[in-house]
């Protein structure tokens, strides 16, 4: 959730801008329909060290002015991707995917897809089940929006498979380039011995955000956080020759994002690859590491 803070004006290129900033105030000097893909992570109103703690009541009512603030940003074949998890209180659940559903459905926009995010590692419960998982709401603004299915192909399982009868019968059934990925995503979130871990305790991985960027925009088009942290978004953004923006409240981010973004200009960032397999200990390692990570 966003609250007051002192306007701190960081660098701005053509590439990036990026700002310790309320982000209201950060999107109201914004262009209507000038952004295509907003995504982000908003804090799940769980109290940690970025957020303060309020009633879902309240919580509900400044994520409606942040989503009404995202949609009028909107380009008209624009998408909005909001990951969200579990907001927990007094050891009960509640789903802010289904929470915030009719918030975007109020506003006129149409969901594409709920995409279910899938990770092995997290806090262990002992009185329900350990959450393994968080959703991405993709919400489209009209009927005429930007999805590129190729770059986000996956290995088909048989990829050698052919038709054995008909017109076809010899041919390739599949196409050559991969399967569609569908819309359960399995790879790792970001935990200690990750490549891409900063001090954030709830960091977004970039490839899930590259995914995203790919196959929802095209080059030179703008990408949006209003909740940045540490970036991730802007680097998915910039890694794939498109325009990233983002703000955050709080100082000591954004410094760490600007750091992100010069890394990854100089060569220097670990990013987990957005084709890499998940770990499996069962197995022999035979991929690349980056700093010897296995995340």
């Amino acid at each position: 959730m966003s609250a007051p803070a002192k306007i701190v004006r960081l660098r701005a290129d053509a590439q990036v801008r990026m700002e310790c900033e309320n982000n209201l105030d950060f999107m109201r000097r914004l262009d209507s329909k000038s952004v295509k893909l907003i995504v982000t992570s908003p804090p799940y109103n769980l109290g940690k060290s970025y957020e303060r703690k309020d009633s879902l009541e309240n919580y509900v009512k400044a994520q409606t002015q942040v989503i009404s603030e995202c949609v009028r940003l909107l380009h008209d074949a624009g998408s909005i991707c909001w990951q969200v998890g579990n907001h927990v209180q007094d050891g009960e659940v509640f789903p802010l995917d289904i929470i915030l559903f009719h918030i975007f459905k109020d506003h006129g926009l149409q969901l594409r897809n709920r995409i279910v995010w899938h990770f092995e590692h997290g806090l262990h419960c002992s009185k329900r089940l350990s959450g393994r998982h968080e959703t991405i709401l993709w919400f489209t603004k009209s009927k005429n929006y930007t999805f590129n299915l190729d770059p986000i192909r996956v290995p088909s399982k048989y990829p050698n498979k052919k038709y054995f009868k008909g017109p076809k019968i010899g041919q390739l059934s599949g196409n050559p380039l991969g399967k569609n990925p569908g819309d359960v995503w399995i790879f790792p979130n970001v935990k200690n011995n990750h490549v891409e871990k900063t001090e954030h305790p709830c960091q977004f991985p970039v490839e899930l955000v590259e995914r995203l960027v790919v196959s929802m925009t095209n080059t030179g088009d703008t990408v949006f956080d209003p909740y940045m942290g540490v970036g991730s978004a802007v680097v998915g953004a910039i890694k794939h020759d498109r325009v990233g923006y983002g703000c955050d409240i709080q100082p000591k981010y954004v410094e760490l994002a600007w750091a992100r973004v010069h890394q990854l200009r100089a060569g220097t960032l670990g990013t987990r690859p957005m084709d890499r397999p998940v770990y499996d200990p069962k197995k022999p390692y035979g991929g690349h590491r980056q700093r010897n990570s296995l995340a």
